[in-house]
């Protein structure tokens, strides 16, 4: 058994910062990429940004410039630094990984995401 857990959205004001944290636990071998989406009610969910675990970070043109993403990969931790915080970032975010288990089992697992509101 593999999860993901996110913690650390919440409200903040526009031009503020946020930095969630998603925790992976469980029967886990390694973790190849993992990433953050997120998504508004009517709408798909979208990619925010990607971290492999050897290479270069993919980010949308949106938050470009303004979001980092990082991992701990001791703590199988992955971060998403949120800087500059605009109205329209308000969404759930996700955070995904690909994960081998223990049991060489591959897998795409998905937290069950926090909610991040920008507003005054």
């Amino acid at each position: 058994q593999v999860q993901l857990v996110e913690s650390g959205g919440g409200l903040v004001q526009p031009g503020g910062s946020l930095r969630p944290s998603c925790a992976a636990s469980g029967s886990i071998l390694r973790i190849y990429a993992m990433g953050w989406y997120r998504q508004t009610p009517g709408k798909e969910r979208e990619l925010v940004a990607v971290i492999p675990s050897i290479g270069s970070t993919n980010y949308a043109d949106t938050v470009k410039g303004r979001f980092t993403i990082s991992r701990d990969n001791a703590q199988n931790t992955v971060y998403l630094q949120m800087n500059s915080l605009k109205p329209e970032d308000t969404a759930v975010y996700y955070c995904s990984g690909r994960i081998i288990t223990r049991f060489y089992t591959n897998l795409e697992v998905w937290g069950q995401g926090t909610l991040v509101t920008i507003s005054s």
